[in-house]
């Protein structure tokens, strides 16, 4: 296993979810002894969910720039992604701030593609399916809304009053859930010639 730079911070966004995860069960009820304010409980979770997301773009960046990419590092990224998202869509689901049906859909997807990437690159055709602009654009649309839904909290904005920060949070995760199903599709269709074959 190599364990460079660009691994390394893989590792640590993987070490970061459980982290976050439990930040949110802190007890924020002021009777309780040693609780804290639910509102630093958001931040705090969100903060940690922000710096996980970074070091998600990081790696890559990394990788390319210090030219230490792996095959071990390519397995392990998307694995890393995907276990922060479905760890941040289970929590807000528990917590009433996603509808279970649209952390079905991403979550359903995001197994899915992962388990035809791996059969396309069984059948040498991994590239096929390789990243496309429509999944770049549901990621970052679905990172922005989780952060929105960790947060919660309305952010108060010189002289226009409260950033509905819930109802962005909910809007762009239906956004997301939807762009999810059309990436899908998209992957679908690619992999369908390969598909037919067999």
């Amino acid at each position: 296993m190599t364990c460079n730079i660009p691994t390394m911070l893989t590792w640590l966004r993987i070490l970061l979810i459980p982290v976050f995860v439990i930040i949110f069960y802190l007890p924020t009820n002021p009777q309780a002894f040693g609780a804290i304010p639910a509102h630093w409980v958001n931040l705090t979770a969100t903060a940690i969910f922000a710096v996980a997301a970074l070091t998600d773009w990081l790696d890559g960046y990394l990788a390319r720039k210090l030219n230490q990419t792996s095959s071990f590092g390519a397995f392990l990224d998307p694995v890393a992604d995907k276990l922060m998202v479905a760890a941040a869509l289970i929590v807000l689901v528990e917590f009433e701030r996603v509808g279970a049906v649209v952390a079905l859909i991403i979550i359903g997807r995001e197994i899915a593609i992962s388990a035809l990437r791996e059969w396309m690159a069984g059948e040498g055709q991994r590239s096929s399916v390789g990243v496309a602009m429509i999944g770049k654009v549901k990621t970052a649309v679905q990172m922005v809304a989780i952060l929105f839904l960790l947060y919660w909290d309305g952010i108060e904005v010189a002289n226009l009053g409260m950033f509905p920060t819930k109802l962005f949070g909910q809007v762009l995760i239906v956004i997301a859930a939807f762009l999810t199903l059309l990436s899908m599709a998209y992957y679908l269709r690619a992999a369908m010639p390969k598909i037919n074959r067999k």
